[in-house]
């Protein structure tokens, strides 16, 4: 059996390799798929503390953010489609020019 510690190491790793991706890249798509990684690490820890205590509720808080991050990628992915329909790039700093 795996100790619950190598798991959250594993969380913290992805968390971090996530963050750097969302914080360093230009890349609306590469920012996008940070984020998303950097979900799967907390659902990653909440199943880990949920495995360790013997509770469920860390298994249904996963369910609701896989629910919510499903219902980010559509939107998230509707806007980068936008913002590359009209600035034909997907840069950051293309986005930021869209401002009203």
């Amino acid at each position: 059996m795996i100790p619950s510690i190598d798991y959250l190491l594993l969380s913290a790793a992805l968390f971090s390799i996530g963050a750097a991706g969302a914080l360093l890249r230009r890349n609306a798509l590469i920012v996008f798929i940070s984020i998303e990684l950097m979900l799967n690490a907390v659902n990653l820890s909440f199943v880990a503390f949920a495995r360790q205590l013997g509770d469920m509720t860390g298994q249904v808080y996963v369910f609701f953010v896989l629910v919510v991050a499903a219902a980010e990628v559509v939107v998230g992915l509707a806007i980068i489609v936008s913002i590359y329909r009209t600035r034909a790039s997907v840069d950051v700093d293309d986005a930021d020019n869209l401002r009203g």
